[in-house]
């Protein structure tokens, strides 16, 4: 059951980190950058010494959001 939470986890953060951003690529690519952005975020917010994606709660959905917006980011500057 917790593989489907944190499938689901990313979806929201992407469909928002998306909407933030102004695209609209597919739930496939939302999921994706969801799960990216969350792993990047968490990456990044312990890099700098705060805690990472610690469970499903207001926090670890902000840092996902937040790295999800860098990994959408870095695909625009790609392509």
């Amino acid at each position: 059951m917790g593989i489907i939470l944190w499938i689901v986890f990313g979806a929201i953060v992407g469909w928002i980190a998306s909407a933030v951003m102004g695209t609209r690529e597919g739930l496939l690519v939302d999921i994706i950058f969801g799960i990216v952005g969350a792993v990047l975020g968490g990456w990044l917010m312990s890099s700098l010494g705060q805690g990472g994606i610690t469970g499903f709660n207001l926090y670890s959905f902000l840092v996902a959001i937040l790295g999800a917006i860098i990994v959408i980011a870095i695909v625009r500057a790609v392509r």
